[in-house]
């Protein structure tokens, strides 16, 4: 899949810029650490099911975005930062998870 067809783009080393407002982003890093969703509105946990193939997220207009995967960072991060198409970047500490901590706004105006 060549970057025009994703709803993601890959900034620096620990970055990802939500792109497209029709598709709702489900970012898994690690096993053990909570999904979340970056959405028109913000990024927040992931409490529903995660679908199992590229093609049941495709009809839920989600897209599966698995940090670890070659084509996004090549390995698990312990921090992340979303830039959501609500014109805000959002800091994702997964060392701080389960806490206030966990999902933060880093800068809210970031254009």
């Amino acid at each position: 899949m060549n970057n025009y067809e994703k709803s993601f783009l890959v900034s620096g080393r620990n970055t990802l810029i939500h792109k497209q407002k029709k598709v709702d982003l489900v970012i898994v890093n690690d096993t053990g650490d909570p999904v979340i969703v970056a959405t028109r509105h913000g990024v927040k946990i992931f409490t529903e099911e995660v679908p199992s193939s590229k093609a049941d997220a495709k009809a839920r207009y989600l897209e599966l975005v698995d940090i670890a995967s070659s084509d996004v960072f090549s390995e698990n991060k312990t921090l992340l930062f979303v830039q959501a198409l609500n014109n805000k970047e959002y800091k994702v500490d997964y060392s701080k998870a389960g806490t206030d901590l966990f999902i933060r706004i880093h800068q809210e105006n970031y254009i």
